[in-house]
């Protein structure tokens, strides 16, 4: 029963054990579903069942029918259209970072936003190139294509035909990678796999993508200065590609390197006044697009090709190629990259649909968007194009110009179609240069992040070293490699984190029934003989013994230690005894010679395994007070604990090794007579520890309470209780109900007799 009183309440309840819980409050029976009765469920059909699988795998048909027009056409169009301006020059910039001809980004931007459009479960994003993908597939283009010297020769023995060029080879790559990265999503979308994103946190996701962003900064330096660098993918190729830049710096083209710098720091400086203006500015100003178009003007009207030298766009092909199949040997060659272009794009695109979706109040489905997002690159590939995801800065112009469907995403598709069928001749002219520092104007974001490091390190230490050991792994190994490392370290700090859990000893606040650290509070109070003890975190194999020396650290003493001297005194008391050289008298027992002596080596050495077993002092006529002096030449330490409760509340498992070495340390505890509890332990992890055999005469199933507040009063009622003067047939226990007093004691609600021990 609870009484609220004011803003206090009472709680009026007997004291439960799990056992006692368990006999009052009898549990239901449940039926537990076998993996039969879940495949059943899975194959089973029905009229709903398929509507609801139909309306999940097209998302359209759902979206659609409630579009408002009125409200919401207008938006769309105008986000479309800016949105679609932002993606063609995205597409031109990012496929220099694949190293292809720019041309193909334009078939990147378009098929895969047509695809998402029928089968994307978010409104906001836009789907297309994104720079961190476009250096992956890029790195991966660079490692198969051959060099200049040996090209005609691995092309011949390839499957294409020995006129075909080195860039229709990277093309090939890139499409074949892009392909089977799409199979790769399609399948885990399919197999219903999309939790593997979890493994990809926020830390490890910001780290990569601002090493990624180096990456993407490094690589455009040589068309920012128009360099012949050659490529590198093996580990340590950014430092690489950084020497060969500086010892060729004196053949910079001068035109290229003024043009884009002027770009960048206009483009900086818009970005920001877009920034801070935001909430004035009807939208964005489109500085990508007017510096496209005033940088394709001059380089057209200045003739800056013929003139400076500088490196063009060059030939835009009018309309669409024809599909191609891909290449079964770069299958084989390429399935490691593939596997982690395919997790890289989904973490991404998955983030910031989950941030537009919060903010938006729809939901997302990751399964689904692992097969809108695989579906898209398949298609995309087909037709020449390179891995899509969604870039941040081309899904916020969506979002921001009033975009509220994917209808926006369809509009700009739309735009990039009118460019790749008449319009994209005019961009003929535009400097390699131009591209390079507009795809750099929107890595600002992903740079910006080095100053959240601060801010994540006095949040959480272990997610701030994350994110630098991704930064450090993907600029020293790549990409690649990086990613693979980064994921294998952040596993690694979630053992360091349960390896070494923070165990802490807790003590009664304020009197009453909540137990917090010890350590943290001035008016704490610890029962008399009593330890608290609580582990946060699971206990397994690899974190036993730390949580057993914890244990150890807490109460003072060693179980095991004290089992084995008191034994050790046993062994001589019974010598002694046999002797005739011990006095029993009413205060004890005292050595009539103390010249008596004992080997502690031949303690040791005979027969240790004895050491280990219960006291038993049954053929003793006299009982031993193990806190007194003993009138022998042992040694045995002094413990005033006669009580320790173990707070299991946040253990979620034990596994079969720390169950051994958990029984192993309460036995050590019980044989020496320091009564264990433990308390906040579910029903499942009893009923495993039934399973498992755990309990015996030495560890019983009692042992068990739901609270620490029941535990404590269980032993002061015990301690109390066995010191009082009741008679044989009142020493059966009887089920009592004990309340807190306003002095902190308890009372007896059913005898009326008072309890002097207070916390």
């Amino acid at each position: 029963m609870i009484e609220p009183i004011g803003n206090q309440y009472v709680v009026a309840r007997p004291v439960y054990s799990a056992n006692a819980f368990g006999e009052e409050h009898k549990k239901k029976q449940r039926y537990h579903k076998t993996f039969l009765d879940h495949l059943k469920e899975c194959c089973s059909c029905s009229a709903q069942k398929t509507k609801r699988i139909a309306l999940s795998l097209f998302p359209i048909a759902s979206w659609l029918p409630a579009y408002r027009i009125k409200e919401w056409l207008l938006s769309d169009i105008v986000s479309g259209i800016s949105t679609g301006l932002v993606a063609v020059l995205q597409g031109l910039a990012f496929a220099l970072l694949v190293t292809i001809p720019p041309s193909y980004g334009l078939y990147a931007a378009f098929f895969p936003v047509i695809i998402y459009f029928f089968l994307g479960t978010s409104k906001h994003i836009s789907v297309g190139p994104f720079p961190v993908l476009s250096m992956m597939v890029g790195a991966v283009v660079v490692r198969l294509t051959p060099s200049e010297s040996t090209a005609a020769l691995e092309i011949s023995n390839s499957s294409m035909s020995n006129d075909s060029s080195v860039d229709e080879y990277k093309v090939m790559v890139a499409a074949t990678v892009t392909i089977l990265s799409g199979i790769i999503q399609l399948l885990m979308g399919v197999l219903q796999i999309g939790f593997v994103v979890i493994y990809l946190s926020e830390s490890l996701i910001s780290g990569f993508t601002t090493a990624a962003a180096v990456h993407v900064l490094v690589s455009q330096l040589k068309f920012m200065l128009q360099l012949n660098v050659p490529a590198h993918t093996d580990p340590f190729s950014i430092f690489k590609v950084l020497d060969s830049i500086f010892t060729q710096i004196e053949k910079t083209n001068i035109a290229d390197l003024v043009t884009s710098l002027i770009i960048l720091v206009i483009v900086f400086v818009v970005k920001e006044i877009n920034q801070r203006y935001k909430a004035k500015l009807p939208v964005p100003i489109p500085i990508e697009l007017i510096m496209t178009v005033i940088a394709t003007g001059v380089s057209y009207g200045f003739d800056f090709k013929n003139r400076f030298e500088v490196a063009v766009v060059g030939e835009m092909k009018r309309g669409f190629q024809p599909p191609i199949a891909p290449d079964m040997q770069i299958f084989q060659e390429t399935i490691g990259d593939s596997f982690g272009i395919a997790i890289v794009g989904f973490a991404v695109a998955f983030s910031v649909a989950s941030v537009y979706s919060l903010k938006y109040d729809y939901p997302i489905d990751g399964n689904q968007e692992l097969i809108a997002l695989g579906l898209s690159n398949i298609f995309g590939g087909s037709f020449k194009g390179f891995a899509a995801s969604t870039a941040l800065s081309r899904s916020g112009v969506q979002e921001s110009t009033g975009g509220k469907t994917q209808i926006a995403g369809l509009l700009s598709a739309i735009i990039v179609l009118i460019v790749i069928v008449s319009l994209g001749f005019l961009l003929e002219p535009l400097q390699k240069s131009v591209l390079a520092a507009l795809a750099l104007g929107n890595l600002k974001g992903m740079l910006m992040q080095f100053t959240e490091i601060r801010k994540l390190w006095q949040k959480d230490k272990y997610d701030c070293l994350i994110w630098i050991m991704t930064f450090i792994f993907a600029i020293v190994l790549g990409l690649g490699l990086g990613l693979a490392a980064s994921v294998a370290f952040q596993l690694l700090t979630i053992v360091f984190r349960t390896q070494f859990p923070k165990c802490s000893t807790l003590a009664n606040v304020g009197r009453s029934n909540i137990y917090k650290n010890k350590k943290d509070y001035s008016d704490m109070y610890e029962p008399e003989g009593v330890k608290i003890f609580r582990c946060p975190s699971p206990i397994y194999f690899a974190n036993i013994h730390f949580f057993k020396q914890k244990l150890i650290d807490a109460v003072g003493f060693n179980p095991l230690r004290v089992l084995r001297k008191r034994n050790k005194a046993l062994k001589k008391i019974r010598k002694l005894q046999r002797k005739g050289l011990l006095q029993v008298t009413p205060k004890g027992f005292i050595c009539t010679n103390d010249g008596f002596k004992d080997s502690d080596e031949e303690l040791d050495n005979n027969q240790i395994e004895e050491l280990d077993q219960p006291i038993n002092t049954a053929d003793l006529p006299f009982q031993i007070d193990w806190n007194a002096d003993l009138p022998i030449n042992t040694a045995v330490p002094k413990i005033s604990l006669h009580s320790l409760i173990l707070d299991f509340s946040a253990v979620p498992f034990l596994d079969i090794s720390s169950m051994r070495g958990l029984k192993t340390l309460l036995q050590e505890f019980i044989r020496i007579n320091v009564d264990v509890y433990i308390v906040g332990s579910d029903d499942d992890f009893i009923e495993k520890l039934v399973q498992c055999k755990f309990f015996d005469d030495e560890v019983k199933d009692s042992i068990f309470f739901l609270t620490i507040h029941d535990a404590v009063l269980h032993i002061l009622m015990k301690k109390d209780y066995s010191a009082s003067k009741f008679n044989s047939s009142q020493e059966k226990e009887p089920k009592f109900d004990f309340t807190i007093n306003t002095n902190g004691g308890i009372r007896n609600r059913e005898y009326r007799v008072p309890v002097e021990t207070k916390f």
